[in-house]
C-alpha cells in the first residue's frame, strides 16, 4: 500500500473551509501541522483563536471526510491547538487581504471625544442598563453622544432604547447609526443581523472586524462622548478594545454581592493589561429602599437584597493593585421603574427621572461629562527642542 504523502494531505485540507470565516483552513494560517505514520494513521494539528471555539466539532468532521479521501490514509486524528497573538495578528492581516488596518477616528492623536467602555466581570448586574442611560442623561445634557453595543452576543442596548427593530443606513461605504428619540446614536451587531433572532456564533478574528466595523465604518461625525457597552468578562472584545482603542477609559460595572465583586476585579485588572485607565466602579442594584417605609413617610430604610460594599471592596482593591485611586462613582438602588424601562425602550433617567436610580445615574453622568480628558495612550505631538 502507497503511504499518502504530507503534501497529499495539504492537499486534502485546502477544501476544508472555516465554517465561520469561510476561507480554506490552509489558507489562513489553522493548520499547525500534519503528522502521518508508517501505518497510514494522519494526525493534524489544528489552530483555533481562541480555545473555546464553538465550531470545533464541525472542523474535526470535516477534516477528518476531506483526509480519508487521500490514498492510502488509514485513520485520522484531530487535534487542536490555540493560536498565538503573532499567528492571529497574521490571519488579521490575511482576512484585510493586506490592506492597511481601517483608521478608527477615535483612536487619532486629534480626537477629542471622551471614550468610556463600561465593562463587567459577569452577566446579570445590568451593565447594559447603566450604559443607556449614563448615554441618555449625558445627551439630556446637551452632550453629542454615541453608542457601540460591542456586547456582541447579548446585544440588547437597542431594544433598551426602543429601537431593535430598527436598520442602519448606508450611503455608499459608511455606515449611518441610528439616532434615536433621546439623543444618543447606536450601532448594535443586532442591527447588520438579517434577522432579530439570529444567532451570533462567531470567534476572536470576525469579533475583531466587528468591533472595528463598528467603529471605523460608522459615521459618528463629531462626538463628544462614545460609549462602549462590552461583553461581560476579559474574552476577545475586551482584547481588541485595548489594541484599538487604548485612550478608551473603562468603567467596571459590579453588584454589591461577594461573588459579582470577585470578578469584576478580573475585568479591571484586563483594562489595565491593556494599558487602559480604570475610571471608577458603579454599584448596581446597591440596595432597595422599603417601600413600606416610603409609603408611611417614615425614614429611608435601605434593604441590603444583594449585600453590601461589594462596589467599594472593587475600588479598593484596584487601587491598590494600579497604583492610582480608582473610585466609587455611584450606587445604583433596585427600582422597578429602571426595569419596566428597560423593557419598554424608555430608559429611567426620561420616565422618571426623579427616581433615586435616575438621580443617581444623572450625578454619575454629570461627574463623568465634567472629568478631564485621559491621557493613557496619546500621542502628545511633542517634538524634543534638543539640549539646553
Amino acid at each position: 500500500m502507497t503511504s499518502p504523502t504530507v503534501e497529499q494531505v495539504q492537499a486534502a485540507l485546502s477544501r476544508v473551509n472555516d465554517p465561520e470565516i469561510r476561507r480554506p483552513i490552509t489558507e489562513i494560517g489553522m493548520v499547525g501541522g500534519v503528522d502521518i505514520a508508517p501505518s497510514g494513521s494522519v494526525t493534524v494539528n489544528i489552530l483555533l483563536t481562541i480555545s473555546g471555539c464553538p465550531m470545533r466539532q464541525t472542523l474535526t468532521d470535516d477534516v477528518s471526510a476531506a483526509v480519508r479521501t487521500v490514498a492510502g490514509v488509514t485513520d485520522v486524528h484531530v487535534d487542536f491547538g490555540v493560536m498565538n497573538d503573532e499567528q492571529r495578528s497574521a490571519l488579521q492581516a490575511t482576512l484585510r487581504g493586506g490592506q492597511a488596518a481601517r483608521e478608527i477616528p477615535f483612536a487619532q492623536p486629534g480626537s477629542l471625544t471622551k471614550v468610556f467602555a463600561i465593562a463587567s466581570g459577569k452577566g446579570g448586574v445590568g451593565k447594559s442598563s447603566v450604559t443607556v442611560n449614563l448615554a441618555v442623561s449625558m445627551a439630556r445634557q446637551g452632550l453629542k453622544v454615541g453608542i457601540v453595543d460591542a456586547d456582541i452576543y447579548g446585544h440588547s442596548v437597542p431594544a433598551m432604547l426602543g429601537i431593535a427593530d430598527s436598520r442602519p443606513t448606508q450611503v455608499e461605504e459608511l455606515i449611518m447609526p441610528v439616532p434615536t428619540d433621546d439623543g444618543p446614536s447606536v450601532i448594535s451587531i443586532g442591527m447588520l443581523k438579517p434577522r432579530r433572532d439570529q444567532v451570533v456564533a462567531w470567534r476572536g478574528p470576525m469579533l475583531d472586524r466587528a468591533l472595528v466595523q463598528m467603529l471605523s465604518d460608522v459615521f459618528w461625525g463629531d462626538l463628544d462622548v462614545l460609549l462602549l457597552d462590552l461583553p461581560p468578562g476579559t474574552g476577545d472584545v475586551a482584547i481588541s478594545l485595548g489594541q484599538h482603542l487604548p485612550n478608551a477609559e473603562v468603567i467596571v460595572v459590579t453588584t454589591p454581592q461577594e461573588a459579582a465583586a470577585e470578578v469584576a476585579e478580573r475585568a479591571g485588572t484586563m483594562a489595565s493589561m491593556m494599558h487602559q485607565r480604570v475610571v471608577g466602579v458603579i454599584e448596581n442594584m446597591s440596595y432597595l429602599a422599603c417601600p413600606h417605609c416610603a409609603e408611611n413617610g417614615g425614614p429611608e430604610h435601605r434593604i441590603d437584597v444583594f449585600g453590601s460594599g461589594g462596589g467599594a471592596r472593587v475600588a479598593q482593591t484596584l487601587s491598590q493593585r494600579f497604583g492610582y485611586p480608582v473610585k466609587v462613582l455611584g450606587e445604583v438602588p433596585l427600582d422597578i421603574s429602571l426595569r419596566e424601562g428597560g423593557d419598554a425602550g424608555r430608559p429611567i433617567v426620561v420616565t422618571d427621572p426623579q427616581a433615586p436610580a435616575a438621580r443617581a445615574l444623572d450625578d454619575i453622568a454629570s461627574g463623568l461629562v465634567g472629568r478631564g480628558r485621559n491621557l493613557v495612550g496619546m500621542q502628545l505631538g511633542l517634538t524634543p527642542a534638543g539640549k539646553f
